[in-house]
C-alpha cells in the first residue's frame, strides 16, 4: 500500500528535509582532496544531532555510519573510513534524516577539485535525469513515468541504469512501498495521488548496468569499475507540480 501523507505529515517531512538539505550544503562545503571520508561522516552526524534529529541510516539494519560516501566506482552504499578524497575523484553522500518520527532521504554526487569530462558529463545527464524523473511525479500519472524518464535521459547519452537498487516511499520508515525503478517502460503501475512521498534516485553508470557488492555487504561497485554517480530528492506529489522537499542545492 502507497501511503497518503496528511498535511501534518508532510509538515514534519518537510522540516526534516531541511535539516538533511542543510547537512548536504556541509559535506558540498567540505569536499575537497585530503578529507578523510570518517572525519566528513562525524561531521555531518554531529550537524543533524545538533538540529535535534537523528541520523537515520546509522545502525539501519545494521548499517555502522551516519551517512554513505562512495567514491568513483562505489555506487552506493560506501561505508566512511580512513580513505582520503583525492582530485579527479567524484563522491556521492547519501543522507537520511529522522526528525519527530518522519524521514528524509537525499543524495548528491560532489566533484573533487578538477575531474575528468566523462566524470563530468556523467555528473550533468544524472542530476538532470533526477529532474526529469521528479517532474513525471504527478497526480494522474503512473509510477513507471518516473523510471521511464530517468532511462530515456541517460541512455540517450550512452549512460547506463542501475537495475538492482531503487527509489523507494518514505514516511515513517526510511523504505516504504513503492519500490521506483529508474527504468522501464511508461503508463504502468499504481496511478500517482496527491500525498505521496517519494525518494527519487537515479544511480547512473558509465558502463554497464551491472553492479557487485564487496565483501564488507554494504559496498555495491559496478561491475567494470567504470565511476557511477547518484543524485536523490525526498519528493510529495501535489494537486500541482511535484514539491522537492530536499531542495537546497
Amino acid at each position: 500500500m502507497i501511503n497518503i501523507r496528511t498535511g501534518r505529515e508532510i509538515d514534519l517531512i518537510r522540516q526534516s528535509s531541511r535539516i538533511l538539505a542543510g547537512a548536504l550544503r556541509l559535506a558540498a562545503s567540505r569536499i575537497a582532496p585530503g578529507v578523510i571520508t570518517a572525519d566528513l561522516d562525524e561531521e555531518i552526524g554531529a550537524y543533524i544531532r545538533a538540529q535535534g534529529a537523528i541520523p537515520a541510516f546509522k545502525g539501519y539494519n545494521g548499517y555502522p555510519a551516519n551517512t554513505c560516501i562512495s567514491i568513483d566506482e562505489q555506487v552506493v552504499h560506501g561505508i566512511p573510513g580512513q580513505r582520503a578524497l583525492q582530485s579527479g575523484e567524484i563522491v556521492s553522500v547519501d543522507v537520511g534524516v529522522l526528525w519527530n518520527g518522519y524521514c528524509s532521504d537525499a543524495a548528491r554526487t560532489f566533484r573533487v577539485d578538477v575531474i575528468s569530462a566523462e566524470k563530468e558529463r556523467l555528473l550533468t545527464y544524472t542530476k538532470q535525469s533526477l529532474y526529469k524523473g521528479i517532474d513525471q511525479a504527478r497526480e494522474g500519472n503512473r509510477l513507471s513515468d518516473i523510471g521511464h524518464a530517468v532511462q530515456s535521459h541517460v541512455e540517450a547519452a550512452g549512460f547506463s541504469v542501475v537495475r538492482d537498487l531503487v527509489g523507494h516511499g518514505i514516511g515513517q520508515a526510511m523504505h516504504e512501498e513503492p519500490q521506483i525503478p529508474n527504468y522501464g517502460p511508461p503508463h504502468q503501475g499504481p496511478r500517482l495521488k496527491a500525498g505521496m512521498v517519494f525518494a527519487i534516485e537515479p544511480m547512473i553508470n558509465a558502463g554497464t548496468w551491472r553492479v557487485r557488492t564487496l565483501p564488507d555487504q554494504w559496498t555495491v561497485v559496478t561491475e567494470d569499475g567504470k565511476p557511477s554517480a547518484h543524485f536523490e530528492h525526498t519528493v510529495v506529489i501535489t494537486k500541482g507540480d511535484p514539491e522537492i522537499l530536499t531542495e537546497g542545492d
